[in-house]
């Protein structure tokens, strides 16, 4: 069964990956997710493409992974989406994203999605050092303004010491977030 046939009626949700050894795991979340019904198609920041094992994320999800804006003309080979996910979204997309910079397609998708009525919920990843920067806290509080639901905090997820590798973010808990958007 193609996972990425366009007349499926399963949601498709995008699959932001940002540059962090988390977006390792994107395999493991990418069969969650279509455990839970959604069809996915995988974004990455450039960065993110270093962490990212290309291959095997193509062959689960069925679509090509994407990182670089299309030329003017190209066909867009990815359908809609119905949500957006950005897991892992490190210190430098989420102060980015509030900033409203769209420099890289990752961006450029998630910086417009709220003003399109696409969903968007974002897992952090990064680290106490981090998070205890003015920026982030106030980024969050932005995205939070423009309807992005942003799973951090006491009880969601917490940053782990610098230097320690990080905390994991718990899948089930974003796998959990988006299930009030499995409607499309």
């Amino acid at each position: 069964m193609s996972t990425h046939d366009v007349e499926s009626p399963r949601p498709l949700l995008y699959l932001i990956v940002c540059g962090t050894p988390r977006t390792g795991q994107t395999p493991q979340l990418v069969s969650l997710l279509q455990a839970a019904g959604w069809r996915v198609a995988v974004v990455a920041t450039p960065a993110g493409l270093g962490f990212l094992d290309v291959p095997t994320v193509e062959e689960l999800t069925g679509f090509p992974v994407r990182s670089e804006y299309k030329r003017p003309g190209e066909p867009d080979v990815l359908p809609p989406a119905n949500a957006m996910a950005v897991c892992p979204a490190t210190f430098n997309t989420i102060n980015a994203w509030a900033a409203g910079i769209a420099n890289t397609l990752a961006l450029g998708l998630i910086t417009e999605a709220p003003g399109m009525g696409v969903p968007v919920v974002a897992a952090p990843a990064l680290n106490q050092a981090q998070e205890s920067h003015p920026a982030f806290r106030r980024s969050v509080d932005v995205l939070r303004s423009y309807g992005v639901e942003v799973l951090y905090g006491e009880g969601i997820y917490v940053p782990a010491p610098p230097r320690t590798g990080g905390r994991p973010f718990p899948l089930e808990i974003l796998v959990g977030a988006l299930a009030k958007h499995l409607g499309g």
